[in-house]
């Protein structure tokens, strides 16, 4: 499933390229994903003009001109892809701007979702009511992470992945996030002292970053907007990196799994 830097990256892909656009068609060709697509959407849509995008959490948002928002979330395999070529398997919408561009929507998994609401609505959108901080924002820093943590029991690197507490810090970032703080995945989240907070807070912006300014990670599904691969896979400390050594001390990267997901981690630097 694409993360932060995933949505992130292809965010300001869109936005180089659409902002100020009209939309001039739009083909539909089923009338759901994860849930029914909104009705009449590609007359919604045409001749609006995207004023800019933003991203809250795993979801992007488009600003049109009548204030309204198409809110899209990529779900486990959605790709948006820039493309004039023909009509490729999977690819459920097709977006027509008035320059000659042409944006595809493909997903396989039908996991993604879409939809128009009102701009001055998000805050109360069903999708966004119950996220957790941005790690991206300024004030994302131990001690806002510590209190977002505060009192739970549940191990750390699943609580960090809760999109109540922070969102968009998936499997792959919040396993490398921890192994760059130091700090062990099975320990309780609540437990964490200031510096440690702090510590993680940090690792998690860092590895972010990092991961925006490489475009992404790409293990399956995931490409950028122009077709290529992310490259922060080729970065990767801990995650599907288990019995090779640590590129810090040597000893051997564990795998285990919390939650239903596969956490790597150093028994050493990690301890």
């Amino acid at each position: 499933m694409p993360e932060l830097p995933e949505v992130e990256t292809v965010m300001r892909a869109l936005a180089r390229r659409l902002e100020g656009r009209r939309f001039e068609g739009v083909v539909q060709r089923r009338p759901n994903l994860r849930f029914p697509l909104p009705l009449n959407l590609p007359l919604r849509l045409e001749g609006r003009r995207v004023e800019g995008f933003a991203r809250r959490a795993k979801y992007i948002q488009a600003r049109l001109d009548d204030g309204q928002a198409l809110l899209l979330h990529l779900g486990m395999s959605g790709r948006l892809v820039f493309d004039g070529g023909p009509m490729g398997p999977h690819e459920h919408l097709t977006f027509a701007f008035d320059d000659g561009t042409v944006l595809r929507f493909v997903d396989p998994r039908r996991f993604g979702m879409l939809d128009l609401c009102p701009s001055d609505g998000l805050a109360t959108h069903p999708w966004f009511r119950r996220l957790g901080l941005e790690p991206l924002d300024p004030g994302f820093d131990g001690k806002a992470l510590r209190s977002a943590l505060e009192g739970t029991r549940t191990a750390l690197k699943v609580a960090l992945m809760d999109q109540r507490r922070v969102v968009g810090v998936g499997n792959i970032y919040a396993s490398e996030s921890l192994h760059r703080a130091r700090l062990a995945p099975h320990r309780p989240a609540g437990g964490l002292g200031a510096g440690e907070a702090e510590a993680l807070a940090r690792a998690v912006r860092a590895v972010l970053a990092e991961a925006i300014l490489a475009g992404g990670s790409s293990l399956r599904d995931y490409v950028q907007t122009n077709g290529e691969l992310g490259g922060f896979q080729r970065n990767f400390r801990v995650y599907d990196r288990a019995g090779l050594p640590c590129v810090d001390c040597g000893s051997m990267i564990e795998r285990r799994v919390q939650g239903g997901r596969a956490t790597f981690f150093c028994p050493s630097c990690q301890s």
